[in-house]
């Protein structure tokens, strides 16, 4: 076949659809709110690429592999774009399974998908905080005359508040990751490598994930555990390391159901404690268990960081603080997605309301040179409600129980 004569687009219908991670009516009440947006601010179409944005409105993780995918949505039909490597999967996995296909056939394929599907919109919306500045030059040369408009931050603030089947979602993947966390504890021992402890924890997960949710995919759950210095930061990777008595340790386990992102990070020592390292612990514990008194409806972001800077101020540490107290959750992961006008941070206003995630994750770090050298952090997952706030994380904290 002549090379200009292959399709630069395809449709695959190829088996039965899995069941949908939520049901109609909440995907339903998802784009309602998004077209009553677009209807308001006389947005005609949006072009999702992002992987959060995409899994929440159409039920979709793409795998990108250094291709292009997206999620057009107007006022009456939601497409997908995928690449052909995929297959069927995709069409499978959208909601409402209305996907396109893009071939490798012809360069820039993606934008022409994109281009047929927007060829009626003159004021498209897109992720200006996901879009490259290549890719939306090659959108405009896609779509000449179109006005290209922000979407990452309205919608950020649609999915800040959970709906019930989310919080649903997100009570189960807290308690898994509470199994992931046993299962480490269980496989720490002196001498033992780091990603040995991490590799037991993440397959308990993995078999709870796939008990309490039969139909989902089973992709990117993880653990990190990191010991010694290690620990100094909060995404270090998994190393060969061998475990020591005396170390201090962090345990992070990450369970991932459909997308959605739930986390238990948790100060642990190997066998023993000194005095000095016991008392920064419990500092860091202090902290931790202030931040979940603070957390309810009517809370500023930025009142309850600054209350807490306080407490590490008094025992002049706070200069070892590394990041906000807590954040966000929903569909995100280490590699995509973040709610970052939900963050706990000096400068976030927002006002906690019913119906928004957070964690509380106070972490200090002091250097090797110093005593008591490491980092610190408790991780707990709290739902907002009309009258306080639901802690969802079981597993304990503390020296009187992680000292193994």
């Amino acid at each position: 076949m002549n090379l200009d004569a292959r399709p630069r687009t395809l449709k695959i219908s190829n088996g039965i659809p899995p069941l949908p991670t939520f049901s109609l009516e909440e995907m339903n009440r998802r784009l309602t709110l998004l077209r009553g947006h677009m209807q308001e601010t006389g947005i005609d179409a949006v072009l999702f690429t992002s992987m959060h944005n995409i899994n929440y409105y159409a039920d979709f993780i793409y795998c990108a592999f250094g291709r292009n995918y997206g999620c057009v949505i107007t006022n009456d039909q939601l497409t997908t774009i995928s690449a052909n490597i995929d297959g069927g999967q995709p069409g499978r996995q959208t909601f409402g399974h209305n996907n396109v296909v893009y071939t490798d056939w012809h360069q820039d394929n993606f934008f022409y998908a994109a281009a047929q599907l927007l060829a009626k919109a003159r004021v498209v919306a897109i992720e200006f905080d996901h879009v490259t500045l290549q890719n939306k030059n090659k959108l405009e040369a896609a779509l000449p005359g179109v006005n290209f408009v922000d979407i990452g931050e309205a919608t950020m603030l649609m999915r800040m508040r959970k709906s019930q089947e989310e919080l649903d979602l997100i009570r189960e993947g807290a308690r898994i990751c509470d199994v992931g966390g046993h299962a480490l504890v269980a496989a720490i021992r002196e001498g033992a490598h780091e990603y040995q402890v991490a590799r037991a924890a993440t397959q308990a997960m993995v078999d709870a994930i796939a008990d309490s949710f039969p139909h989902t995919e089973l992709m990117d759950t993880w653990t990190w555990f990191q010991s010694g210095i290690n620990t100094d930061g909060a995404h270090n990777p998994l190393t060969t390391r061998q475990i020591e008595n005396g170390d201090i340790l962090s345990l992070n386990c990450f369970s991932m159901i459909s997308g959605y992102y739930q986390a238990l990070e948790r100060t642990l020592f190997l066998d023993h404690c000194d005095d000095e390292h016991l008392r920064l612990w419990q500092i860091n514990c202090e902290v931790h268990r202030r931040g979940l008194d603070l957390i309810g409806p009517g809370m500023r972001c930025s009142a309850i960081a600054n209350e807490l800077n306080e407490i590490y101020r008094e025992h002049d540490l706070l200069q070892y603080r590394t990041f906000g107290y807590g954040h966000s959750f929903g569909t995100l992961s280490h590699y995509y997605g973040r709610e970052a006008g939900l963050e706990l941070r000096e400068d976030i206003d927002t006002i906690l309301a019913p119906g928004m995630v957070v964690s509380i994750e106070p972490m200090i770090m002091l250097p090797e040179s110093q005593a008591g050298s490491g980092g610190y952090r408790e991780h707990d997952i709290l739902i907002v409600t009309e009258d306080g706030a639901e802690n969802i994380t079981r597993f304990p904290f503390g020296p009187e129980t992680n000292i193994v």
